[in-house]
């Protein structure tokens, strides 16, 4: 029998092309065809085993094989697949690796640390999207020293782009010597998403980034891991991101 058919966009995601709301844009913009017809709508519908589904001219493949990385992203690359300024990309640093993956969230140009890549599509989503609220932990140098008020403020959320961020946990960690001043540092977990996010909450409240580093992703860290270095995930860490994953949907449900 034809297996069902179902939505395009978890198709491709499954597929590993892309995360589920990038396939939405590639199949909003008119790059993904079924049988040859160019397919635009959102709730269009394939079989994965019948229908000949291409994205760019190119036959997605389903039933791949999942691969999970783990990359330690240095300052000067972005995380994207590819950079229409010709910067340099995450998959730069991954160049050995033949399998098709992509960044799993965004983590910014001037900004170092963990980001999974992988084709798992329904994994990326869970660990990309609000809903799920998988934590994300920051150690940040801040130019300044933040007042206690200051602190209290990051924690219950500040207004940036018109909107106020979601509660966090911000822990002071030290005073930092610095030649003309005095900075501090601080760990910075948030549960959203959004651009360039804790810059700009340490912007609101007076004390601009210095350097960020991002340290752990929902239950997943490696100090070990060396800047611009990295490796395939263990069969635990990924049982661990998908319960994280699961237990923070539940939560947010509940509350």
């Amino acid at each position: 029998m034809p297996s069902p058919k179902v939505r395009l966009q978890k198709v491709l995601a499954s597929a590993g092309i892309s995360s589920r709301r990038a396939a939405e844009r590639l199949i909003e913009v008119g790059r993904v065809t079924v049988n040859g017809r160019s397919v635009t709508k959102l709730g269009a519908k394939a079989d994965p085993d019948l229908d000949d589904i291409r994205v760019d001219g190119r036959k997605v493949i389903t039933g791949l094989p999942r691969i999970y990385l783990l990359v330690c992203k240095p300052r000067g690359y972005v995380t994207t697949r590819f950079d229409p300024e010709g910067r340099r990309t995450i998959l730069d640093l991954i160049s050995n690796v033949r399998e098709y993956v992509y960044p799993v969230g965004r983590l910014d140009y001037d900004s170092e640390g963990l980001v999974i890549l992988t084709n798992d599509g329904t994994l990326a989503a869970r660990l990309t999207h609000p809903r799920y609220g998988v934590e994300r932990v920051y150690e940040v140098r801040v130019r300044g020293v933040p007042s206690q008020a200051a602190i209290d403020s990051l924690r219950r959320g500040v207004v940036i782009d018109g909107r106020r961020t979601a509660s966090s946990s911000v822990k002071f960690l030290r005073r930092l010597k610095a030649k003309s001043s005095e900075n501090a540092l601080l760990r910075v977990a948030i549960r959203e998403g959004k651009n360039r996010q804790v810059r700009k909450m340490c912007e609101a409240i007076g004390h601009p980034v210095i350097r960020l580093r991002r340290t752990q992703i929902g239950p997943l860290r490696d100090s070990s891991l060396k800047v611009g270095k990295h490796r395939l995930l263990t069969n635990s860490e990924i049982a661990a991101l998908v319960r994280a994953s699961e237990v923070s949907h539940s939560q947010d449900k509940m509350s």
